[in-house]
């Protein structure tokens, strides 16, 4: 696959600082800390029996997986403002408020890119079911997601 053929995922400004954020860390203070393990565990003499030089290294392993998948988050991510949203239309940045029709129950989202989504923390991608339907509406849209487990009829109430 070429480098042009790589989609595009959209983040907020605010995802992609946390990245970079994160990223930081882990290069500099967090691969230093392990290498500090990893030397005073070689310390400790015979390796071929040494727990803490196989947690070590194994938590070395699991770091530099993560920096690299974070490496490939910011080198394909087209960062969306709120500006760049038409007003009052929903897309990646925005925080909505909305009612389960059926269910007679609000519940409020911020709609962010697929790598940033936490449905726990209210949270849900543009690239989710509920997030696509979501996506260019505005305040008063009643829209129909199809779930696996039937329907869902929501009205749009509030978009910042």
């Amino acid at each position: 696959m070429s480098e042009s053929s790589v989609e595009k995922k959209q983040i907020s400004k605010e995802g992609l600082e946390k990245y970079i954020e994160e990223l930081n860390f882990l290069k500099g203070e967090k691969r230093t800390e392990i290498a500090e393990k990893i030397k005073e565990a070689r310390e400790q003499g015979d390796l071929s029996e040494n727990a803490e030089y196989d947690a070590a290294k194994n938590e070395q392993r699991d770091i530099e997986l993560r920096i690299e998948e974070i490496e490939n988050i910011i080198k394909n991510a087209e960062v969306v403002e709120k500006s760049d949203l038409k007003k009052g239309t929903i897309g990646v940045g925005s925080h909505v408020k909305l009612l389960y029709i059926k269910e007679n129950d609000e519940v409020e989202y911020d709609i962010v890119g697929a790598s940033e989504a936490d449905s726990l923390n209210g949270k849900i991608s543009n690239e989710s079911p509920l997030g696509k339907e979501l996506f260019g509406k505005k305040k008063g849209d009643v829209i129909e997601v199809q779930l696996t487990r039937g329907k869902l009829k929501v009205e749009i109430l509030k978009v910042s």
